[in-house]
């Protein structure tokens, strides 16, 4: 078995925050200097009912966490830390989660002229990071986001009923988020080579699957520009277990895919991408 990383991770900052659907400024001996936005719905962050949900779906909110933390830390404005960083924080939309709350946000990296300045405290244990040569803390922005991300998400929502075969990776993820090994650029690759893995020679059966819209009225026929495409579209249909990606294009070079369902009877024609029931991801056949 091979792992297959996704091709693209570039995470955007619009899929990780509420999407702003307008605002309105009052200056007024009433209400002076208020800003009062109207972002798209979502749900509280409940820690509890979240740990009775499925497995899949916490790894999805875990995932889509880092990505978060990938884009705070490579941002336009340099690296951004939440300095109020705790569930509240954050909203459910679409079984992804978002931050809901930057008034805390902060690009602005400790200065120091030692090592002893850049000491970090939780109320678990307590850090102290390198003073840079430009008289920075070195990354501290980024490592305060990461081991919060570890107190309050990943060590409550990872673990519990998680694969076997995932388990050895995943604790490898857990003990190196909370002791500081590695940057949130090898946790996202890592996190991506759990989500997707390569296994060669697979079939699928006949069935009459039906999707709407769909270019085929007896069947599920969709058009794709790549295989992350067609990922996303097998993932915003609750029946979509895997799909055919053809060898046949449209007049504008777009892939043709065929979702199904599952099954072992029919040989592909290109390749079969196979959701993976215990990771919530793809393998490729």
């Amino acid at each position: 078995t091979s792992l297959l990383p996704r091709l693209n991770f570039t995470p955007d900052f619009s899929t990780s925050s509420p999407q702003l659907y307008g605002y309105c400024y009052q200056d007024s001996n009433d209400i002076p200097d208020t800003l009062t936005t109207i972002t798209e719905l979502g749900s509280p962050l409940e820690m509890i009912q979240l740990l009775q949900t499925s497995w899949e779906d916490r790894f999805r909110i875990c995932l889509s966490l880092v990505r978060l933390l990938h884009y705070l830390a490579h941002s336009p404005l340099g690296s951004v830390t939440l300095l109020d960083f705790r569930p509240r924080q954050f909203v459910i939309v679409d079984g992804e989660l978002k931050v809901t709350d930057l008034d805390d946000a902060s690009i602005e990296e400790s200065s120091c002229t030692s090592n002893s300045d850049c000491f970090m405290e939780f109320p678990a244990r307590n850090f102290t990071l390198p003073c840079s040569v430009e008289g920075r803390c070195q990354s501290m922005n980024e490592k305060r986001n990461l081991y919060n991300a570890y107190r309050f998400f990943f060590t409550y929502l990872l673990p519990h009923s998680a694969p076997s075969s995932l388990r050895p990776l995943l604790d490898k993820i857990v003990n190196a988020t909370g002791n500081f090994c590695w940057s949130i650029q090898t946790i996202a690759l890592l996190w991506l080579f759990a989500e997707y893995r390569r296994v060669p020679e697979a079939f699928i059966p006949d069935e009459n699957y039906r999707c709407w819209p769909s270019y085929h009225h007896k069947g599920c026929l969709l058009s794709v520009f790549d295989v992350n495409e067609a990922i996303e579209i097998c993932d915003s249909y609750s029946q979509c277990k895997a799909f055919v990606l053809t060898n046949e294009t449209t007049w504008t070079g777009r892939s043709w895919i065929c979702p199904v369902a599952g099954g072992n009877t029919v040989l592909l024609a290109v390749g079969l991408w196979l959701k993976d029931s215990e990771k919530g991801g793809f393998k490729t056949r």
